[in-house]
């Protein structure tokens, strides 16, 4: 009977108790924090790079436990730096240092999750390797403790955001590099043959136009009056490569963060989550997770998304401001149009081909 049991007991395990929460999310906090601990080091790496941990990684990683969504992706990427194999990923939480009986429920729990996409995972952490894009541990004596971001209270969907012993696996001293965010060039992003680094995680920390300037040039940034998505008054904006593909629009406000939109198409600029100007609603339904709410279009905010339903994006700073192209048949357009709130899910939105139009990104 017992045979029969351990098995099913294995595959049971859809749900990580409060307690396992709270002790793998202080854990994971605390290594992040000291910056010797290459698994969290990747594991930061890679929520940035695929745009899950927000727009302030910092505060998505010492406060997972706040955030569904991110445990898990984080949790994934711990089980690709695992190399997808449950016996690795189980003496990387040993080392983590979580309590004894919580490492088999959080491996149980995380294989189950992903075990379905451990092909993908180790494919890309074999990308990866090949173009030296795993961090490595800094030299001893020189890792620099992070101090823990300032808690915050409340988030809501479209005005907030979220960018110790070495745990072992295979494959992990390819050499490369990791960055203090804004500070830095990330590893995985590196500056093109232009000498421009395009990748916007390290603009975030930024606070005054200057430093646009060091890093792009005075001649490459201009000032002048912006809107906001919704087309209210937003103050003074640095334009980086204005009136051009690659221009970005930069709007600073000291301590409550800074704000960054996008508004051209075929930029070469590498956006958090990967979403760009032009990009089909399918795709940003895709990376959300789920369908979400927008406003109805020739409306008050028509075209902006209203809520993200809980979904990915949700509470990560992100805005986006949506465009139908065919809009020549009233029968169809006039479904999505006026003050109503529009599920994407609906069929219309494909044959009216909804497409990106303006996106911004906050941080804090």
């Amino acid at each position: 009977m017992i045979v029969f049991i351990l098995p099913l007991a294995l595959n049971a395990q859809t749900k990580l108790a409060e307690n396992i929460v709270e002790d793998l999310t202080t854990k994971m906090g605390e290594r992040y924090l000291a910056q010797t601990d290459l698994g969290m080091l990747f594991v930061a790496e890679e929520l940035s790079r695929s745009g899950s941990g927000g727009l302030d990684i910092d505060k998505t990683m010492t406060e997972l436990k706040g955030d569904p969504a991110a445990l898990d992706a984080a949790l994934k990427f711990y089980y690709q730096y695992s190399d997808c194999n449950r016996q690795q990923l189980i003496a990387n939480l040993k080392t983590l240092g979580i309590k004894e009986n919580n490492v088999f429920p959080v491996a149980t729990y995380t294989v189950n999750k992903f075990k379905g996409e451990a092909k993908t995972l180790l494919e890309d952490k074999a990308a990866l390797i090949k173009s030296g894009g795993m961090p490595v541990l800094p030299p001893p004596g020189s890792a620099k403790v992070k101090p823990a971001p300032t808690p915050t209270t409340s988030d809501n969907d479209n005005n907030t955001s979220a960018e110790p012993a070495s745990a072992t696996t295979t494959n992990t001293t390819t050499p490369g590099t990791v960055a203090e965010p804004g500070t830095a060039t990330p590893s995985a992003a590196k500056p093109a043959e232009d000498g421009y680094n395009w990748d916007v995680r390290t603009l975030f920390k930024l606070r005054k136009p200057e430093q646009l300037e060091e890093l792009y040039g005075k001649e490459h940034v201009t000032s002048h009056s912006a809107t906001d998505l919704q087309g209210n008054d937003a103050g003074t904006a640095y334009y980086v490569f204005p009136d051009t593909d690659n221009e970005m629009e930069v709007i600073f406000d000291g301590e409550n963060g800074t704000t960054i939109t996008f508004t051209k198409e075929h930029s070469k600029w590498k956006s958090p989550f990967g979403i760009k100007v032009g990009d089909p609603l399918d795709k940003v339904i895709k990376v959300n997770g789920r369908p979400f709410k927008i406003n109805g279009f020739e409306w008050e905010n028509g075209g902006t998304v209203d809520s993200w339903e809980g979904g990915a994006m949700a509470g990560k700073g992100v805005g986006v401001l949506f465009k139908a192209n065919n809009t020549g048949d009233p029968k169809l357009y006039d479904q999505v149009t006026g003050g109503k709130k529009i599920k994407t899910d609906m069929p219309v939105l494909k044959k009216l081909d909804v497409v990106v139009e303006k996106i911004s990104f906050k941080s804090n």
